[in-house]
């Protein structure tokens, strides 16, 4: 299967489809500090770093260049206030995001196309853009007389034997309408509990991070051995694992985690906080999944990121096996784009997931 990755990111949805040995003809990265990560451990891929507006007005995909296209345009600026008027939401400045990631479906037809969203996109403006979203992918007209068939579930990483409770809306379209997609959701669980019967299991902040140890000046330690069925899971073959360096935190920060026991977070503090997050200066649990990894994770103050018993934030490292990244893959630029590329991906576990839930749907009726 051939497929385009739009607002690849990193690569963290792009990784289950390769890893199920598809085909990634084209990706596409604004960031240049984020594609270069994707493009060091993709050098196959043809990574394209540029606005994905450029990439539709220059009509770089066409007609039946792939099969599939993946990705979810960011949705932080869609609005409603357009809608009133003939394609009024898809020419809104506002949506242009969503208008260039429909343009190239539009343009390639492929046989199908996954959305990937925050799991609020359904309640935003009192669900008007969620409705929206489907009806545009099911207009005829907007679609030169083609349709696509939509579904869509909220996926809960932990239910994928992901160690966190990330939450997220995933929009699949297809072509064909002939199957019934919760009976293919559950045949693609019973497909991969055959091959890999530990793959939903629950996984706990332990068993993903038990064995990694203390951190490294350079971020590189010497390959631990595997002793959870998930830490196999993600295992390297190299004699070293990249990406597990601490942030230097002040001396106030230390002291304010050193007080924080497991579970708890700034509110046994003796001071006031100042920080919008509930979970500021959160401890995680061993024996339970972590919170949703955000870009933030280095920074006690931005959630529940300490360590079960350092008193210091995750590490790259850690947050990407939170993640479900293999330790082969490895991240590169400065923290800030380390901590963006890790928060902001999918978790390539799911995307493992889709890409066998994708190849059921269109096996189906052959």
């Amino acid at each position: 299967m051939k497929i385009i990755d739009l607002f690849a990111g990193c690569g963290g949805l792009s990784l289950g489809f390769i890893k199920d040995n598809h085909k990634i003809i084209g990706a596409v990265e604004f960031d240049p500090s984020i594609a270069n990560t994707y493009k060091l451990n993709h050098p196959e891929v043809n990574v394209i770093v540029d606005d994905i507006k450029n990439i539709d007005k220059s009509e770089l995909f066409k007609f039946g260049d792939a099969d599939l296209i993946i990705g979810g345009p960011p949705c932080q600026g869609f609005s409603m206030a357009g809608a009133r008027i003939r394609n009024g939401f898809i020419d809104d400045p506002r949506n242009y995001l969503f208008k260039h990631y429909f343009n190239v479906v539009k343009a390639v037809k492929p046989k199908a196309f996954i959305m990937e969203n925050v799991k609020g996109i359904t309640t935003m403006q009192n669900g008007e853009i969620f409705k929206e979203i489907l009806k545009i992918f099911t207009d005829s007209k907007l679609l030169d007389g083609e349709t696509y068939t939509i579904n869509y579930k909220l996926v809960k990483a932990v239910e994928f034997g992901v160690p966190q409770k990330r939450e997220r809306m995933i929009i699949i379209g297809t072509l064909k309408s002939d199957y019934n997609f919760d009976e293919l959701w559950n045949k693609t669980k019973e497909d991969i509990k055959k091959d890999i019967p530990s793959f939903f299991d629950k996984v706990t902040v332990r068993d993903a991070i038990g064995n990694l140890g203390e951190t490294s000046d350079d971020g590189n330690i010497k390959n631990p051995k595997p002793i959870t069925e998930y830490e196999k899971y993600l295992s390297s073959k190299s004699d070293v694992i990249a990406n597990h360096i601490k942030t230097n935190h002040s001396e106030k920060a230390v002291f304010r985690m050193k007080q924080v026991q497991a579970g708890e977070n700034y509110e046994v503090l003796d001071e006031k906080i100042n920080s919008v997050h509930s979970g500021a200066y959160g401890r995680l649990s061993w024996d339970e999944p972590s919170q949703t990894i955000t870009t933030r994770f280095d920074t006690p103050a931005g959630g529940r990121f300490i360590h079960p018993e350092s008193d210091r934030t995750l590490s790259p490292r850690e947050a990407a096996r939170l993640q479900s990244f293999p330790d082969d893959f490895v991240f590169y630029g400065n923290k800030t784009s380390i901590c963006k590329q890790i928060g902001n991906a999918v978790p390539p576990k799911i995307s493992y997931f889709l890409s066998r839930l994708i190849d059921n749907i269109l096996e189906e009726g052959k």
